[in-house]
């Protein structure tokens, strides 16, 4: 039994889950009703459809986060080859035969997601606004899609996890080489 299965791709990547996927889309999906239920005070049927479309949202902008990688991985000329979901997040994959790259490429590449998200933040903050005049239920989803995209994909990215490498992990021990390399050739 393999534990990636194929979701399909967008555009050359191709997008895998593990299992821990599936159980982090239900357990999401299960802590977001609940949310709605008992802080926002939803009617329960409305509540899980509610939680289905936040937790749909945050899958989206773990995607479009990866595209961001993908879209900068391109224009250092050492694209990324897919994405995996596991658990709520994702995982950039590259070509296994991919040579040893400069830190600038490793850095930029990391950069690409953060960037992305940060746009997407910026929209979904604008939508907030906008969906203000409709209720309180589309400004709420709005603002939970902006602040995700704001604290989780932008903003988290850059924050060390000691159970995962981050984007900013990335950039760090790169920066850190990069350093390296520039104080070699001042002596």
């Amino acid at each position: 039994m393999t534990d990636r299965v194929t979701l399909g791709k967008i555009g050359e990547l191709e997008v895998t889950a593990g299992p821990s996927a599936a159980a982090g889309f239900l357990i999401l999906w299960a802590l977001l009703s609940f949310t709605g239920l008992t802080v926002l005070r939803i009617k329960p049927g409305e509540a899980i459809k509610v939680g289905f479309l936040g937790t749909t949202l945050h899958f989206l902008s773990e995607l479009w986060h990866q595209t961001g990688h993908a879209r900068a991985a391109g224009q250092t000329g050492f694209p990324m080859s897919g994405v995996h979901l596991c658990g709520l997040l994702g995982t950039s994959i590259y070509p296994p035969d991919e040579p040893p790259l400069p830190a600038e490429t490793h850095i930029a590449r990391a950069l690409g997601g953060p960037k992305a998200s940060a746009l997407l933040a910026a929209v979904g903050g604008l939508a907030a606004i906008a969906s203000r005049p409709f209720g309180r239920l589309p400004f709420l989803i709005t603002a939970f899609f902006a602040l995700e995209n704001l604290l989780v994909f932008f903003l988290g990215a850059f924050l060390p996890m000691p159970f995962m490498e981050t984007d900013g992990a990335i950039i760090g021990r790169y920066l850190l080489q990069h350093r390296r390399r520039q104080i070699a050739l001042v002596r």
